[in-house]
């Protein structure tokens, strides 16, 4: 059975540790995290967070599942009904480069729809997302569709361009000799 990537729900403040009892098992673990300020009465941190707290991702075939549902911590694979949900390698990999980048990230609420784009140019260069646009910045969500949670990662400089690109069809119609605006679609 080959491998694939599934996100893992585990117990609250467990994420680190399960990622390295996982590693230590041989089991191929990825836990975005992002750095975020904390303030205590004494002092002031910054401090590693996961960017989906509670979940682990790692690769593993099915047959191998006890060994991952036994390690400490781990509560169970993310599921969708009574199938294993697996979670898209693109989406993996679009997580890989968020982190390989060093950009500034953050946890973000899922978005079901939105303007989809790809980034060209840049360390994210391929990655596709959902472009939002505050006041002093550009940003790109990441989706992890099986966790239904997002990553919101900063973006400066890179070329967005819409994917896929849309093409707008409009229908003629000969008795007005124009086109007819009701009738008009756009295709993604």
């Amino acid at each position: 059975m080959t491998n694939s990537w599934f996100a893992l729900h585990v117990k609250s403040r467990h994420e680190k540790m399960v990622s390295s009892i996982l590693s230590s098992k041989g089991f191929e673990q990825i836990l975005p995290v992002y750095r975020s300020n904390r303030k205590w009465v004494d002092r002031e941190r910054e401090i590693d967070l996961p960017l989906f707290p509670g979940y682990v991702f790692c690769q593993f075939s099915l047959d191998a599942r006890i060994a991952v549902v036994t390690t400490p911590g781990v509560v169970d694979i993310v599921r969708c009904g009574r199938e294993f949900a697996p979670v898209d390698p693109a989406e993996i990999a679009a997580l890989r480069a968020v982190m390989k980048s060093h950009l500034p990230a953050r946890p973000w609420q899922y978005l079901a729809s939105g303007e989809q784009v790809m980034i060209e140019g840049g360390p994210l260069h391929g990655v596709i997302g959902i472009l939002l646009q505050t006041k002093n910045s550009k940003r790109v969500v990441l989706r992890v569709t099986a966790l239904c949670r997002s990553v919101s990662v900063e973006i400066d400089g890179e070329q967005i361009v819409p994917y896929p690109p849309r093409f707008c069809i409009r229908a003629f119609c000969p008795d007005t000799g124009r086109y007819d605006e009701a009738a008009q679609a756009t295709i993604r």
